[in-house]
């Protein structure tokens, strides 16, 4: 038994593996299943709008001056500070008056004197012309004596000299007298300079404007030509920026036909609206400036940077799609049948309204044509190919 034992203990648990293999139930057949991709759709909708174009640039007053001081003097008196609005006409600052009206004062005596000079010239050319009769006829008769061996040849050579000193003096007046015109007309003009500059000792506003800088202060020595304050028409300000190159000719065209082309711009709080008005005819790397003419220009001060959407021209028959529909940049996925179609699309533009960007796209094929009311993927997969099934999860808004 003791030879037995173990030997019966091996038998009864190889019957026992056995009898727990037969067993045991059968694995489950694998089954072949389709992956199924989750995913959001859009309704396509045909629209007729205008892409837009975001522009970076600054705030400009073309038409900004510099008033100057007229002449070398002391400035008396300022009437603005930086920022201030004033009406045209308005005094902004006084030079001092005791560093203009002598100017004034001796270009006026140089004119009087001039026309005192000229007067005595025409008075004494008739003595001048006496004195030459006289001169010639002293001269006749001292020839007449040396001829006839009564005079002296050195009296005739005196009355020859006092006859060359009469008519160099009369010459000389014959030519003071024609130059009096010019002599006069120069003084007259630095007569009118000097009462121009007198004029502008005080400093106007030559129109509305608001004040962009003062550059001295009350007391200050200036030089002529200096610049004293600048100003700017508060109604007239532009927005400079710059647009890729290959959009100006159409932006060209609009402009030719009259088309209005709008911008939006935010500028803290407020809200900026402006209308391109004129393109620049040079272009580098970076684009062409375009200047539009802010409408809400007493809301944002000269040099300010802006960002601001631009409107191109409308484009008609269009289909306003989200930049995650656009799949390679140059198609789209239809959904038919929980199944995917690729189109490919042309990108005509963007559409920015606020924080939403849309991509303005066109059937590339006419045979694949775009209809209104076709769902549309709009979630990016990478992997998107032709016949992807997938299930829907809801409308894209």
């Amino acid at each position: 038994m003791r030879r037995l034992l173990p030997v019966l203990i091996l038998a009864l648990a190889a019957a026992g593996f056995l009898a727990l293999r037969a067993s045991r139930p059968a694995a489950p057949v694998a089954e072949a299943r389709e992956r199924v991709w989750r995913v959001a759709a859009e309704p396509l909708a045909v629209a007729s709008v205008h892409p837009t174009l975001v522009l970076y640039g600054r705030i400009e007053a073309p038409d900004r001056i510099r008033a100057a001081a007229p002449v070398g003097g002391r400035v008396l008196e300022l009437r603005v500070r930086d920022g201030d609005r004033v009406d045209a006409g308005a005094v902004l600052a006084r030079m001092d008056p005791r560093d203009l009206q002598p100017r004034l004062a001796q270009a006026a005596a140089e004119l009087e004197r001039e026309r005192v000079r000229h007067r005595h010239d025409q008075e004494a050319i008739t003595h001048e012309r006496t004195l030459l009769e006289l001169a010639e006829a002293k001269l006749a008769r001292f020839e007449r004596l040396k001829n006839a061996r009564l005079g002296a040849e050195i009296t005739v050579d005196q009355s020859r000299e006092e006859v060359a000193r009469v008519r160099l003096s009369l010459s000389q007046r014959r030519q003071a007298i024609a130059e009096h015109p010019a002599r006069l007309a120069h003084l007259q003009a630095t007569l009118a300079e000097a009462r121009r500059d007198a004029e502008r000792g005080e400093i106007i506003a030559p129109f509305a404007a608001r004040i962009g800088k003062v550059d001295v202060a009350a007391g200050d020595q200036v030089q002529p030509g200096q610049a004293l304050i600048s100003l700017y028409p508060s109604h007239e300000l532009f927005l400079r920026a710059r647009v890729p190159a290959i959009y100006t000719e159409e932006l060209r065209a609009a402009l030719a036909r009259g088309e209005p082309l709008r911008a939006y711009a935010d500028f803290g709080t407020t809200r900026l609206s402006a209308r391109l008005e004129r393109i620049g005819g040079e272009a580098d790397a970076r684009g062409v400036d375009v200047l539009l003419r802010m409408d809400d220009a007493g809301k944002v001060p000269v040099g300010a940077f802006v960002n601001a959407v631009l409107e191109r021209p409308r484009l008609d028959d269009v289909f306003a799609v989200s930049p995650a529909a656009l799949h390679g940049g140059d198609r789209i996925y239809l959904i038919e049948n929980d199944r995917l179609k690729a189109v490919p699309v042309v990108r005509a533009g963007e559409r920015r309204d606020g924080e939403r960007l849309s991509v303005l796209v066109r059937a590339r094929d006419d045979s694949a044509a775009l209809r209104a009311g076709q769902r549309i993927l709009a979630t990016h997969l990478p992997h998107a190919i032709d016949g992807l099934a997938v299930e829907i999860l809801e409308a894209a808004r």
